[in-house]
């Protein structure tokens, strides 16, 4: 029997290639999406791991400054004093080479008489022989790897373009660094290895360190010896562990990768409908064959499981195809992801993919899980279904007929359930998109409802305009309802999904607009390049400070700073500002008096952006915040709450003169320039670049350049997102194409008949794409409100809990329109193809009974 069973199921596969193809071409691509963004969270999380362990080393513990570091007299009282054993001084910053490919490069500065035992990767390379003396001798030296030196297409004792702070410069590379293990090539990459003094030079730190490195033994002694140093330090110097540093930045992203990561289920989702799509088909074309097995004996177990084995090969067939197809895949968007971080959160070079067997674990694990959670009810429904019903051709109608009532019910629930966990008072972001997708679930099973209701009124509208023809494809879609609901709820879920995230992003876009409308008060803005879109890391040299400042034309400037410092084990960015009355207008405050606010802020208070008062959970008005300055952690009074769309790290703003004192800073980050009456912004912003062009390296934009610049930040930032769109779209088009397939292969005798009795190939033609355009104008409609339920959730509770903005909702009927006419497209584009096949079927060749 078992042997019967195999071969029956063998020759329905080979009889049905295109049947199968699609099915498992949908679970590939739905698959391919989750690996896709998998690999590119991965490469970028762990390309910036492997950077942050390489150079770390050996290090148990390292001595940290505030955000100028710490004085470089701090190493040698602790090394001449004998309070550490092993430490080892480091400077550490970003530069950007000149050539478009080489990008982001760090330098990194050690001593070399001190690094004995800390870095694996020197191992006995850095020895001060005659090829590594110029390292310490010569000034603008360093080493980089092998790797580095192919993409710069330099060679030893050849010179290193690079840019710091906007000011050209050279780096003469005396040796390669060729490391064995590949975790430490890896980290290397994008890496200056220079002596100390030339960091600092670099870098502008000189008398500064960056960090200083130890080694301490585990256990008791660890612990009193971490003491005494820790007793030693001067205010504003601590100690803590690598980890603690590492994880405080990781942290930055972790939403921004949760968001793709959930983005990229919906289409593995998407792919569960076609899978059970196919399946039923599977059931209902064999209905006879079914029904004939359970009258010779074969049991219920015995079906079900042949139902199941032959789901489980397609999608072990799909989800290896779809790891295959993700690896590919996740080499162009691991770009878009590294790009987005490193415009938001922080600096990371992936120079190529990391592949995990976590990763592709997960890709066939999910591709199977969803193969069968989608097969089971179409399996069990084949097992338990009475021989008699089995043989008769509408049952499986019949039974979908029935259980609308059951299935609604069902949507309710699933509705109800999903509303109940977004109103639950958690910040989890999983839970959040879990809610989501229960909302979304409850909306798809009440598409078999809607489509009844819909076609009972197209269809006399369709013969009124079409005649039989019309009548004939909305009665199709209903007498196969079993299969065309669920292509309908697929490519419904893409197109909510399309409206949803649409609406979401022409918020926040309109949002942001309306911000820099009241945010950017000045005429002309000034900042070094950076390596980040949403920060000024880099500064202003003094001389291009004073030429701007009494550049005819110049009627007032305001000065910024902007550091990033710790608050707990949180990173945030702290900004000092001369605020003037025109710049106070460019703060919206919450809630509270802005009179209130400002003279509290006068007095020393700050003002913290609304995404940091979220994260900390703060009040709306009083409160304060402690923030880790050069004496030691501070507390700050808040003076209020405002909108800030800059960052979703969170910002404190403060006087420039308080800012100045806490942490003995007098750099200068960006201006904001005031142009004198009748002056021209344009004209003035050419004159500018022209007297401090051969200073330093600077971008200088007029207020609409600088709103345009960052809303083309934006725009690349949601970039992903539309690829993400696109591709639930593409396996919701799969979806109806091979729901249609499987129509037209079950209907030939029908239209065979229909074909005999004076059908032409046109008025086949014209009742296959009626029907594709039905279903699809459904999917489109359905998705309107679900939809705009995406949106709301999208809007208030998980971008709220992402990244704790508040956005005003906008709606654009475009995006409505947009999402029908891609639907009924979509549709109509995957009925070409069967309505091609049917019209060319000899009717003699569809009536032959086998």
């Amino acid at each position: 029997m078992h042997r019967l069973l195999i071969k029956t199921s063998v020759r329905y596969l080979l009889r049905h290639p295109w049947q199968i193809g699609l099915s498992i071409l949908g679970v590939a691509l739905g698959v391919a999406v989750v690996v896709a963004i998998d690999i590119a969270n991965t490469s970028a999380r762990r390309a910036f791991a492997l950077s942050t362990e390489t150079v770390t080393g050996r290090t148990t513990h390292q001595i940290v400054g505030g955000s100028q570091g710490l004085d470089e007299a701090v190493y040698r009282d602790l090394v001449v004093r004998g309070v550490v054993s092993q430490a080892a001084p480091v400077v550490e910053g970003y530069v950007t080479g000149a050539a478009t490919d080489v990008g982001p490069l760090q330098v990194f500065g050690i001593d070399p008489f001190a690094e004995n035992g800390f870095r694996s990767f020197l191992g006995n390379q850095l020895s001060l022989d005659s090829d590594f003396l110029p390292l310490l001798s010569e000034p603008n030296t360093g080493i980089i790897s092998e790797q580095t030196a192919r993409r710069a297409n330099v060679q030893a004792g050849q010179a290193l373009a690079i840019e710091v702070n906007g000011r050209p410069a050279t780096v003469r590379i005396i040796g390669l660094l060729t490391p064995q293990d590949e975790a430490s090539r890896r980290g290397l990459d994008g890496i200056i290895l220079t002596d100390i003094a030339t960091a600092q030079e670099l870098l502008g730190q000189v008398g500064r360190l960056s960090r200083i490195d130890l080694l301490l033994p585990e256990g008791a002694a660890g612990e009193q010896a971490q003491q005494r140093i820790a007793a030693a330090l001067p205010q504003g110097a601590e100690i803590v562990r690598p980890a603690t540093r590492s994880q405080a930045i990781e942290q930055l992203s972790r939403a921004f990768e949760i968001n793709l990561t959930a983005l990229s289920l919906l289409a593995l989702v998407v792919g569960m409908f076609l899978i059970y799509n196919t399946v039923t088909f599977s059931v209902v074309q064999r209905r006879g064959l079914l029904g004939t097995l359970r009258c010779i004996g074969v049991t219920r177990r015995e079906i079900f499981g042949l139902i199941l084995t032959e789901a489980i090969l397609l999608g072990l067939v799909g989800s290896t195809l779809g790891v295959l197809l993700g690896l590919v895949l996740g080499r162009g968007l691991v770009t878009l992801v590294t790009r987005t971080i490193n415009d938001l959160y922080f600096v990371v070079t992936v120079r190529g993919l990391f592949i995990t067997p976590a990763t592709l674990l997960k890709g066939l694990g999910l591709g199977l899980g969803a193969t069968i959670a989608a097969a089971l009810v179409p399996a069990t429904e084949a097992s338990f279904t009475p021989p008699r019903t089995v043989l008769r051709r509408s049952s499986v109608e019949e039974r979908i007929r029935r259980a609308i009532p059951l299935v609604t019910l069902l949507s309710v629930v699933m509705f109800a359930l999903g509303s109940g966990v977004l109103l639950l008072p958690s910040r989890s972001l999983w839970l959040s998109f879990g809610g989501l997708f229960g909302i979304v679930f409850g909306c798809a099973l009440l598409t078999p409802l809607v489509t009844l209701g819909l076609m009972s009124v197209l269809r006399p509208v369709g013969g009124r305009f079409f005649g039989l023809l019309g009548r004939m494809a909305a009665r199709d879609v209903v007498a196969t309802l079993s299969r065309t609901s669920v292509a309908i709820a697929a490519l419904m879920i893409a197109m909510s999904v399309t409206v949803g995230v649409g609406i979401m992003v022409g918020s926040f876009r309109q949002t942001v607009i309306g911000w820099l409308e009241t945010s950017l008060q000045a005429d002309i803005y000034v900042s070094p390049p950076g390596l980040a879109a949403n920060r000024v890391d880099a500064v202003l040299d003094p001389a291009v400070v004073q030429a701007l400042q009494t550049a005819s034309g110049v009627e007032s400037s305001v000065r910024y700073r902007g550091i990033q410092v710790r608050s707990g084990d949180r990173l945030v960015q702290v900004i000092g500002i001369d605020v003037n009355p025109r710049g106070q207008r460019a703060y919206t405050l919450v809630s509270g008096s802005p009179e209130q606010a400002w003279a509290a802020f006068q007095q020393g208070a700050v003002f913290v952006s609304e995404p940091l008062a979220y994260r900390f959970n703060l009040p709306r008005s009083g409160g304060s915040i402690s923030l880790q300055t050069e004496q030691g952690p501070q507390s700050f009074p808040i003076a209020g709450i405002y909108y800030d769309y800059s960052s979703d790290q969170g910002v404190v703003v403060m006087r420039l003169d308080k800012f100045q004192q806490i942490w003995n800073d007098r750099q200068i980050s960006s201006l904001a320039l005031t142009v004198a009456p009748g002056a021209d912004v344009d004209a003035l912003v050419e004159q500018l670049r022209a007297r401090v062009g051969g200073q330093q390296e600077v971008l200088i934009r007029s207020n609409r350049g600088l709103r345009e610049g960052t809303l083309e930040i934006f725009d690349r930032t949601f970039a992903i997102t539309s690829v993400l769109q696109l591709l639930a779209t593409v396996i919701a088009f799969v979806g109806v194409l091979s729901a249609l397939m499987a129509l037209q292969l079950e209907r030939a005798r029908e239209l065979g008949v229909m074909r005999a009795n004076g059908l032409t190939p046109r008025q086949l033609w014209g009742v296959v794409l009626g029907q594709t355009g039905l279903m699809g104008f459904t999917a489109g409609l359905l998705a309107l409100p679900v939809g705009l339920l995406v949106a709301l959730v999208l809007v208030f509770v998980i971008n709220r809990r992402s990244f704790g903005w508040t956005l005003q909702v906008t709606y654009d009927p475009a995006i409505f329109v947009q999402a029908l006419v891609l639907a009924l497209l979509a549709a109509l584009l995957a009925g070409i193809y069967p309505a091609y096949r049917m019209a060319r079927t000899s009717p003699a060749l569809a009536l032959r009974e086998e």
